[in-house]
């Protein structure tokens, strides 16, 4: 009997420093079967959650042009990401202050990790928030 491979599970990083999206991309391949698309700003992301069906969203706050937080709100808000209303959102930020948090919140983030952090509190919060997602019906 041939066993079936499970389906990678496909996540889309953003961020504007190349060094922390590969450090996201270490810890997805230490956990396991990951599809990686990544994009440089937020512009690049809602361009790229146009074109693909993901299962999860990695998003830094403060980048140039578009912020995650914007990227967060469209996905949440705009009916042309509708289908993407309840994909989880892992937010990847330096902001800290209660108020950027509660912002977050309001907006409907999944979780919420600041830098800088380990790998292993990282691998944590992926998995944490890819519990959430919901499930698909075969």
């Amino acid at each position: 009997m041939i066993s079936k491979i499970p389906k990678p599970i496909k996540v889309l990083v953003v961020d504007d420093m190349a060094s922390m999206r590969m450090l996201i991309r270490a810890v997805l391949n230490r956990m396991g079967n990951f599809e990686i698309i990544e994009a440089a700003n937020g512009r690049e992301a809602l361009q790229k959650l146009s074109d693909n069906i993901v299962d999860i969203l990695i998003c830094d706050w403060n980048m140039p042009g578009i912020s995650g937080l914007e990227v967060l709100h469209a996905v949440r808000e705009d009916i042309k990401f509708q289908r993407l209303q309840k994909l989880p959102v892992l937010m990847v930020t330096a902001e800290q202050s209660c108020n950027q948090v509660r912002d977050a919140i309001d907006a409907g983030v999944t979780g919420y990790v600041s830098k800088p952090f380990s790998p292993a509190i990282l691998q944590a919060h992926i998995q944490e928030c890819l519990n959430k997602r919901p499930r698909k019906t075969e």
